[in-house]
């Protein structure tokens, strides 16, 4: 069973980046698996960002997220990223990352597809 850990979240000043980690835990592996990076904003539904896909790194935007958002993944590190550029007011909210052995490149990058999930680091960039 794949288990997750998100890092790297913080306050940051509108027009700054960050780059959040989702680590899997010891005795895992993100090999096999598909990971998505999710946001859900005070008062609103959980929404995808992007997600890549297990067997050949395609990724797949929701079709909201703007290309300031780039996922990665080192599997040397074991660790897949979001590298978010450009922060602005409305990227705040609480990033999840989430993995699933079956989601693939021509599907919705979606939350429903994803089985296994971190719990989640916070993004904070003040109006």
């Amino acid at each position: 069973q794949l288990q997750l850990a998100e890092s790297g979240g913080g306050w940051v000043q509108p027009g700054g980046s960050l780059k959040l980690s989702c680590a899997a835990a010891s005795g895992s592996t993100l090999r096999g698996y598909a990971i998505g990076w999710f946001r859900q904003a005070p008062g609103k539904e959980r929404e995808a960002v992007v997600c890549i896909s297990s067997s050949d790194d395609r990724v797949r935007y929701a079709d909201s997220t703007e290309d300031r958002f780039i996922i990665s993944r080192d599997y040397a590190k074991n660790t897949a990223y979001l590298q978010i550029d450009g922060l602005k007011p409305e990227d705040s909210g609480v990033y999840t990352c989430a993995g699933d052995p079956v989601w693939h490149v021509e599907a919705r990058c979606s939350s429903t597809w994803f089985q296994y999930w971190g719990q989640g680091t916070q993004v904070i960039v003040p109006s």
